[in-house]
């Protein structure tokens, strides 16, 4: 049995980051990038970032979320990895520090085996409390794909993303792809697209041909 990690924003489908984007949709992002510049200047830890963010949409519905994780599109290729993948004895795992209203659909979608990221917390009549569940810090993904080998023990371990919270995910791999990286982030192998992620597992495994 082998493991796949995969990043999800940027790296599975078209958002730079669910934070950003419902920050901008719901017209919270300069308060919004306040925070952010506090936790990266070290004023704040992830947690309380992600609560404060959470905060600013407290009365908003599940609906509206929705209606974001709808209307994001996949990269060109993903379906064909991983039905690649499947066949070829990986299991896979969704890692994002994003939100868990758009890692379920991904995962869902996709079949993948595991899905972590953070929840918004919602109240019995589906409308945001301002609560969050912080699952997946900034540099997280190292421990949670650690544990998942740990458990797994796969004879082979990848690991595909694109930004800095990526990097912990990238140590813990035995091969690394950084597909079109942020600056300062470096993989094993970088590349532009899924296409080219699937022929370097093929060339890692030796794969089917379809």
């Amino acid at each position: 049995m082998r493991l796949a990690a995969f990043d999800l924003e940027g790296t599975l489908v078209k958002s730079v980051s669910g934070w950003v984007e419902l920050h901008k949709r719901f017209g919270t992002w300069d308060k919004g990038s306040e925070y952010a510049q506090m936790f990266f200047n070290g004023e704040i830890d992830y947690a309380t970032w992600a609560r404060l963010d959470a905060s600013l949409w407290r009365g908003h519905r599940r609906e509206e979320i929705l209606e974001w994780v709808e209307s994001l599109e996949y990269m060109e290729g993903v379906r064909e990895l991983f039905d690649f993948l499947r066949r070829n004895d990986f299991k896979t795992a969704i890692l994002s520090s994003g939100l868990m209203c758009l890692a379920s659909r991904v995962g869902k979608e996709l079949e993948a085996d595991y899905v972590f990221a953070n929840e918004l917390v919602f109240d019995e009549n589906g409308v945001l409390t301002g609560e969050v569940y912080p699952h997946v810090d900034f540099t997280g993904k190292g421990p949670i794909l650690r544990r998942l080998k740990e458990e797994l023990r796969p004879e082979l371990t990848v690991a595909v993303g694109d930004g800095y919270n990526d990097i912990a995910m990238f140590r813990e791999a035995d091969v690394s792809i950084a597909i079109n990286p942020h600056g300062g982030v470096e993989g094993d192998h970088v590349v532009e697209n899924l296409w080219e992620v699937m022929e370097i597992i093929r060339g890692l495994v030796g794969g089917d041909s379809q």
